[in-house]
C-alpha cells in the first residue's frame, strides 16, 4: 500500500513541473537552409564608405611646386568649413608673440622713466660704447703709473731716498745666548747648543723593561716637550734616567728636538 502512495506522488510531481524546451525545435540546419542563409548575406549590400574628412580652414590651397619628378594635382583644393561642434585651438604664437611685444614696452617705459628722474639717458649695450671713464682713487697706489711718478720724482731724487735708506741700515750682529742669573732649572737652550749628535742616534745606556711603554705613560704627564727635557736633565739626564723619558738614549726627552735652536745660532 506504501508503493502505491509513492508512485502516486512521483506521478503528481512530474504533472507539475514546466517542460524543458528543445533548443533545436524550429531551426532548421540542413544543407539547402545553410546555402540559403548565405546568399541572403551575400545580397544583404554593400559597406556604406568613409566619410570624407574634414579641413580645419576655407583657404584655397596653390599647386605645390614640382619636385624630384612628382607632379602635383592642377586644379585648387578648396577647403571644406568646420561643422560648429568643432572647435580650434588658439594661436599661441600670436599670443607669445603680443607677451613678447607688452615685455617690451613696459622694459622701454621703466628705461624712460628711470632716466628722466636721473636726468641722463639709458646706456644702451654696444660693443661700439667707449670705455668707463675712471676716476682717482686717493687709496689706490699709483706707483706703476709711469706719468704720474715721473711728474713728482726723478732719478736725482731716487739716489738721494736710497742714499738715505742705506744711512738708517743698520747690521745687527749675532751674540752669545744670554745666560740666566739665579735660575735653579737646567738651560735647555744651552744644552741643545753642547751637543751634536742628531735625534734618535744612541749616546747613553738605558737598561729595563718595556722602556717604550713606560716613556709613553710618564712623557704624557708633561705639558710640553721642553718641560720634560727640563725635567730629564734635573733628574740626572742625560746620563741617568731614572723616570725613563729616554728610552732610546740619545739624551732628549719626549721626543724634544735641539734642532732649532742650534739653526737659529747658524742663521
Amino acid at each position: 500500500m506504501r508503493v502505491i502512495y509513492v508512485a502516486l506522488g512521483l506521478v503528481v510531481l512530474g504533472a507539475c513541473s514546466p517542460e524543458i524546451p528543445d533548443s533545436g525545435a524550429g531551426f532548421n540546419n540542413s544543407i539547402d537552409a545553410q546555402r540559403a542563409r548565405e546568399a541572403a548575406l551575400a545580397n544583404a549590400g554593400t559597406i556604406q564608405p568613409l566619410t570624407a574628412p574634414l579641413a580645419v580652414s576655407d583657404e584655397t590651397l596653390e599647386p605645390a611646386a614640382v619636385s624630384s619628378g612628382v607632379v602635383p594635382h592642377s586644379a585648387p583644393v578648396t577647403a571644406v568649413p568646420l561643422p560648429s561642434s568643432i572647435t580650434t585651438q588658439p594661436n599661441t604664437t600670436t599670443a607669445n608673440s603680443s607677451s613678447a611685444e607688452d615685455i617690451a614696452n613696459d622694459t622701454a617705459a621703466a628705461l624712460a622713466l628711470a632716466s628722466s628722474n636721473s636726468g641722463q639717458a639709458p646706456v644702451q649695450a654696444s660693443p661700439s660704447n667707449p670705455a668707463p671713464q675712471s676716476y682717482s682713487n686717493p687709496g689706490i697706489s699709483d706707483e706703476n703709473d709711469f706719468a704720474a711718478v715721473s711728474s713728482r720724482q726723478s732719478i736725482e731724487s731716487d739716489a738721494d731716498r736710497i742714499a738715505k735708506n742705506k744711512s738708517q741700515y743698520q747690521l745687527i750682529a749675532p751674540t752669545a745666548v744670554p745666560t740666566r742669573d739665579g735660575a735653579s732649572s737646567p738651560n735647555i737652550v744651552q744644552y741643545a747648543l753642547a751637543t751634536s749628535n742628531p735625534v734618535g742616534a744612541r749616546v747613553y745606556s738605558r737598561s729595563g723593561m718595556n722602556l717604550e711603554s713606560k716613556a709613553v705613560r710618564n712623557c704624557a704627564t708633561f705639558p710640553s716637550p721642553d718641560q720634560a727635557q727640563i725635567a730629564f736633565l734635573e733628574a740626572g739626564g742625560p746620563q741617568k734616567d731614572r723616570r725613563a723619558l729616554d728610552p732610546d738614549g740619545d739624551g732628549y726627552a719626549c721626543a724634544w728636538d735641539p734642532t732649532p735652536f742650534r739653526r737659529a745660532v747658524q742663521n
